[in-house]
């Protein structure tokens, strides 16, 4: 059962994104800085310019977010929900496909990744 998305304030990495210092937090991990993005509310953050190779971001809600241009092919989005977000020129895990993208995108249905 997946968790409830949440508002995490006291971790530093995902304060970062919550308020669109997507620079920051780039900066953050490549200095090898992690956080606990699992199960975190993104609703509505601007979220452009994303490094996020590499991160796992299972259970998030992406609801109205701004993820164009981002690269996710290797990033953890199972269980994640990407409502009425803004996705174009995004690049999502192989595993995971349009129709399952097209479901979270209409109707707010969490990723499933195809099972191979």
């Amino acid at each position: 059962m997946a968790r409830k998305p949440e508002i995490k304030n006291d971790n530093l990495q995902y304060r970062l994104l919550r308020e669109s210092h997507v620079k920051e937090f780039n900066e953050s991990k490549a200095r090898g800085e992690r956080g606990d993005l699992t199960s975190c509310d993104f609703r509505g953050v601007d979220l452009r310019g994303l490094d996020a190779d590499g991160l796992d971001l299972n259970g998030c809600y992406f609801r109205q977010a701004d993820l164009r241009g981002i690269d996710f092919t290797n990033t953890n989005l199972e269980g994640a929900s990407i409502h009425a977000a803004k996705i174009s020129g995004a690049f999502f895990p192989p595993d995971l496909s349009a129709e399952e993208i097209l479901l979270s995108m209409q109707h707010g249905t969490r990723l499933r990744y195809s099972r191979r």
